[in-house]
């Protein structure tokens, strides 16, 4: 991850890194709005500067939350996967 790091700093780059998540059934996960956990843990946790949380709407919407970051502030927008690529959606 530090190697990743340092690419990115020296080359001026973004580096983007994905991470799988699971169901969480731990304690009580009935009353836990979104049960998902990151299987990556503390290491990509602390590695990355801004994280994103992307998941489907209706149809081809995307919704793309940010949770964590230095810079901005938590907010959610709204994207579309679509033959041209990646578009703004219609209302």
């Amino acid at each position: 991850m530090s190697r990743l790091t340092k690419l990115g700093d020296e080359f001026n780059v973004a580096v983007f890194i994905t991470n799988q998540v699971v169901a969480s059934v731990e304690g009580n996960a009935g009353f836990n709005a979104d049960p998902k956990k990151p299987i990556g843990g503390h290491i990509l946790a602390h590695a990355s500067t801004t994280r994103l949380y992307l998941r489907k709407a209706r149809g081809n919407n995307r919704i793309c939350k940010i949770f964590d970051s230095p810079n901005l502030p938590e907010s959610e927008g709204t994207y579309c996967i679509s033959p041209e690529g990646i578009t703004d959606c219609d209302s």
